[in-house]
Parts: structure tokens; C-alpha cells; sequence
């Protein structure tokens, strides 16, 4: 069990140290590391642990010092396209209440419900889809990435139909965003009715933060 007692186990240690610094909730722009770095250092850590893992000679160190240098290159470079990705899109999209977070390894560009529909509607009010084409046109701009777009409910009214309505609300983005341009074989819809909020449902204003829709965006690693 000397297994235990090399790098590779640092490795693993430093993959959980780093993916924990770099939790959204962690780095809420106090932190010195760019997204670049960030990306960089959890690449490093996850491409050891893999290199130590998939040493059949015994040479785990020398296979966890080469994952690190792969891993940290291609982390790298993640970060960095989801740096210049994120300040594109808040150059270009031009409404305050569009929110977009950088979590270091997926932009995340969340839009309040109550902007893009009206009470129970599924049909995206006409004035709201600009912002869409523009993430629209981020998204062929940077074509190296699956995209999730999920819609959110507050706890208002029946479960199953805030589901649908959600699934439906979902879809409706995903359609613009397709007609728009963005390959259907890249994006995903999902609906998660009122099973995920960010806000309490005891109040007006975080009822209003949990009626969304996100459309998140994860680099693709090859």
C-alpha cells in the first residue's frame, strides 16, 4: 500500500483542495487567481492523479508529474476561453438583469422568468430576445462547448405543473437560441420545476430569483 505514500495521493488531495477553492460561493472577486489560473492549478491536480492512476510500471510519480503538466496546459486553456467568453458577453449583452457567473470551469448566464415571460407563459416576450440572439452569437463564436439551458420555478402552485412549465419555458430558449443559429447537437433543455432554488420561497423578492432560466455553458475538454 505504498501507493498511498506518493505523489499521486497529494495529487488527489490537491484536486479536492482546489476544487473547493474554486467553488463560485469561495471566489466572490476577493480571490488574487484569474479563472485562467484557477483552471490551470485544478487541471494540474486532476491531470496527476489520472497520469499516477494510469501508470501500469509502477512509475506512478513520473506518470502523475506528466498528467500535471497535460492537465494544467488544457486547464489553462479553459479558463482562459471562459475569461474572454465572459467578458464578451457582458460587453455585448446590454441588461443589468442578466446575470452571468464564471464558477472556473462553466459560465452560467442566468434570466429572470418574469424579463423573458409573462404569468404562466411559455412564449418568451419579443423585446427579451436580443439577449438571447447575443448568447446566440457568443455560442458559435466559441463553439468548443455543450450547452444546458434549464428552466426554474418558484413553489407557487401545483409541483407537476411548475415541472412542465419549467420544461416548457426551457425549450422556448432552446428553440431561440437553435433558430438563432447554435447547433441542436450542442445544447441540452432541462427542466427542474421548483426543485432548485437560490432564494427562499418565503418572500416575494426570492421567489423572484428562483423564477429563471439558465443557460450554462461547459467547455468541452478535447
Amino acid at each position: 500500500m505504498t501507493f498511498f505514500k506518493t505523489p499521486a495521493i497529494l495529487a488527489f488531495s490537491g484536486v479536492l483542495f482546489l476544487s473547493a477553492c474554486t467553488d463560485p460561493g469561495q471566489f466572490n472577486g476577493n480571490s488574487n487567481l484569474s479563472k485562467t489560473q484557477q483552471g490551470a492549478l485544478v487541471g494540474a491536480g486532476a491531470g496527476a492523479l489520472a497520469g499516477a492512476l494510469s501508470r501500469g510500471d509502477g512509475n506512478r510519480d513520473q506518470g502523475a508529474l506528466i498528467g500535471a503538466v497535460v492537465g494544467g496546459a488544457v486547464g489553462a486553456g479553459i479558463g482562459y476561453n471562459l475569461d474572454q467568453q465572459e467578458a464578451d458577453l457582458r460587453r455585448d449583452i446590454g441588461n443589468d438583469n442578466v446575470r452571468i457567473t464564471n464558477t472556473g470551469d462553466r459560465l452560467i448566464v442566468s434570466l429572470p422568468q418574469d424579463l423573458l415571460f409573462a404569468t404562466d407563459s411559455a412564449a418568451v416576450r419579443p423585446d427579451l430576445q436580443n439577449d438571447l440572439f447575443t448568447v446566440a452569437g457568443s455560442l458559435q463564436e466559441y463553439p468548443a462547448s455543450t450547452i444546458q439551458v434549464i428552466g426554474h420555478t418558484d413553489s407557487d402552485g401545483d409541483a407537476a405543473y411548475n415541472q412542465q412549465l419549467s420544461e416548457r419555458r426551457a425549450n422556448s430558449v432552446g428553440d431561440i437560441l437553435i433558430n438563432a443559429g447554435v447547433p441542436s447537437s450542442r445544447l441540452q433543455t432541462f427542466g427542474r420545476g421548483e426543485s432548485q432554488p437560490v432564494a427562499s420561497n418565503l418572500s416575494a423578492a426570492g421567489k423572484a430569483q428562483n423564477r429563471r432560466v439558465e443557460i450554462v455553458i461547459l467547455p468541452n475538454s478535447a
